[in-house]
């Protein structure tokens, strides 16, 4: 169960990391150009709809489709995913992931039916209009029925915090907020439920807890400060880039793919949430307009004379909580082997090691980018010290060449590099930096 939790988890982190840097383009158009940002700017601030309801889902549900069925996936996801856009009135990034992944996985299926049975010579005509018209069924499927099922869930949402907050029960609306912020419906959330509820409560009070609920960075930056301290390979070494533009640069989306990659760490920004939200209502925190971005600097700017420091405890306390639990989590899902396994292991990766001639050595990851990347660098280093002449690429596990001759891959995923790769030879690791086995395959070329 745990195991499929986490595939499932890094399958959607696998959607979004590749993305990372669009979110972080667009949160810094928003942080400077929008009328409470730094540096606002009309004009300039038209880019920021456009790409938080178009280019980023689309993005999204490009990556979604090509990670199940290659670029011809991609096609149909990016499609796809058009038309639970055009069918919502929100941004649509959980319509992404879903509609992603459903077009690439159709046109496999389509692919799949066609195999064999094309003429020679009308490949790519088969081959244009299968995926055209697969995607004009899949778009009109998401315009009809998905997006308006995604908006109406939303909307139960945006009832059930109100719900929630009319029964005098505000710490607990963490557990929808910090769930559907990790879905990225942080905007959603912030701007069409909890911004509303603010300025009506400013107006009698002078200042609302409710511009706080989404807005707190503590939750993400206790999960952020825990991989920093007790994760592994990239996640570990991305945290303190990732907190600075999280807690100081306000853009939340930076953690999302952190607990995507261990979806129970959900518990830990739920914890964190709720620690902050009862801190803010027992000191009597609150702010006088929406903080623009979610950075600790605009919380700050934000707070009324006087109401600085209730802010500050309230992160503060938000950011323990969160960082206690994710380093319990962390700790049990993500367990170091015992020097038993660890030599049992040794002894079946040289038994496995077959002394043939390989010319090319593939790294592979769910997304192709982070671990493998990183991997795939520091064995070049080790095969190019060595004076070998030995390719070594990075590879997602949907996408290893058919040429492959050896795969080194995450334990965890060595059944679906094998699938994905039934020719080659599969070496198992458990870390992507510095693990033994590095050492043993160069070594293993140069006897």
């Amino acid at each position: 169960m745990r195991e499929n939790i986490q595939r499932f988890g890094r399958f959607l982190s696998g959607m979004v990391m590749p993305n990372i840097g669009a979110f972080i383009a667009w949160g810094f158009i928003t942080a400077l150009f929008i009328p409470t940002g730094w540096t606002p700017n009309a004009n300039l601030s038209e880019l920021v709809g456009p790409m938080i309801v178009y280019l980023l889902p689309v993005l999204i549900g490009y990556t979604g489709g090509k990670m199940v069925h290659g670029t011809r996936g991609a096609v149909v996801g990016a499609i796809a995913t058009m038309g639970v856009i055009v069918g919502s009135s929100v941004p649509m990034f959980i319509g992404a992931m879903i509609m992603g992944p459903f077009g690439g996985y159709l046109m496999k299926l389509v692919d799949k039916a066609f195999e064999g049975k094309v003429p020679a010579g009308f490949e790519m005509l088969v081959n244009n209009f299968s995926a055209g018209i697969l995607g004009v069924i899949v778009s009109l499927a998401a315009y009809l029925l998905v997006g308006p099922v995604v908006s109406a869930g939303i909307s139960g949402v945006s009832s059930a915090v109100a719900g929630i907050v009319n029964a005098g029960f505000l710490p607990l609306v963490s557990i929808l907020v910090e769930p559907a912020k990790v879905l990225f419906l942080n905007n959603a959330l912030n701007h069409g439920v909890f911004g509303p509820l603010g300025v009506e409560e400013v107006t009698q009070a002078g200042k609302s807890i409710f511009f706080l609920l989404e807005t707190n960075p503590g939750p993400g930056l206790g999960v952020l400060a825990a991989y920093w301290m007790f994760g592994k390979g990239m996640s570990k070494q991305s945290a303190p880039g990732s907190i600075i533009i999280h807690f100081f640069g306000g853009i939340h989306e930076i953690y999302f793919p952190y607990v995507l990659m261990n979806p129970l760490l959900v518990l830990a920004v739920i914890a964190g949430g709720a620690a902050g939200v009862a801190t803010f209502a027992l000191l009597g925190a609150g702010l006088v307009a929406t903080p623009s971005p979610g950075s600790i600097f605009a919380l700050a700017a934000m707070a009324p004379r006087g109401g600085l420091l209730p802010v500050l405890v309230g992160v503060t306390v938000s950011a323990a909580v969160s960082l206690l639990v994710s380093m319990v989590i962390l700790k049990l899902t993500d367990k170091e082997e015992d020097l038993d396994t660890a030599k049992a292991k040794m002894t079946e990766l040289k038994g496995s090691l077959k002394s043939v001639s390989i010319k090319k050595i593939t790294f592979a990851c769910d997304a192709g980018m982070g671990s493998s990347a990183m991997g795939a660098t520091t064995l070049r280093k080790k095969i190019q010290a060595a004076n070998l002449n030995i390719e070594v690429v990075h590879s997602s596990i949907e996408e290893i060449a058919s040429d492959a001759e050896m795969v080194v891959t995450h334990k965890s995923l060595a059944a679906r590099a094998k699938s994905a790769a039934p020719q080659a030879e599969i070496v198992t690791i458990e870390n992507f930096v510095g693990a033994p086995e590095y050492d043993q395959i160069v070594a293993r070329f140069t006897k």
